[in-house]
C-alpha cells in the first residue's frame, strides 16, 4: 500500500510540476510581448530612457500629472508634489521619490526632443 501511495505522489507532483512550468512559460510570453509592444510604441531612444529610469514616460506624465510636455508646467506640478510629499510635513518620502523619478524621465523626454529638432534643423540646412 505504501508503494502505491508514493507512486500516486509522485504522479501528482509530477502533474502540478509540469502545470507549473507551462503557467511560468506562458506568463513569460506575454510578458515579453507587452515589453515588445511598449517598445515599438516609442522611439528608440524615449524607450531606452524608460529603461534607464525605469519609469516610462506615460507613467511619469500621470504622476506629474501633466497630458503635455510642457516644461513650465511639469515644473509647477513637481515642485507642488515634492513640497506635500515632503516627510517633515508628513508626507511621504516613496511618493516624493516618485516625484523625482517622474520629473527626471520627463526632463529626459524633453532633452530628447530638443535633441530630435535641433538634428532635423541640421538636416534641413544641408
Amino acid at each position: 500500500q505504501a508503494k502505491y501511495l508514493a507512486q500516486i505522489i509522485l504522479v501528482g507532483a509530477q502533474v502540478v510540476g509540469r502545470a507549473f512550468v507551462r503557467a511560468l512559460r506562458q506568463e513569460f510570453a506575454a510578458s515579453r510581448a507587452a515589453a515588445d509592444a511598449r517598445g515599438r510604441s516609442e522611439r528608440p531612444q524615449s524607450a531606452a530612457a524608460s529603461r534607464i529610469t525605469g519609469i516610462s514616460l506615460q507613467e511619469a506624465q500621470q504622476i506629474l500629472n501633466v497630458s503635455s510636455l510642457n516644461p513650465e508646467e511639469i515644473q509647477k506640478n513637481y515642485d507642488h508634489l515634492f513640497k506635500v510629499n515632503d516627510k517633515s510635513v508628513g508626507g511621504s518620502f516613496y511618493l516624493q521619490s516618485k516625484v523625482v523619478r517622474a520629473k527626471e524621465r520627463l526632463d529626459e523626454e524633453l532633452r530628447i526632443q530638443a535633441r530630435d529638432e535641433k538634428e532635423k534643423g541640421w538636416k534641413a540646412e544641408t
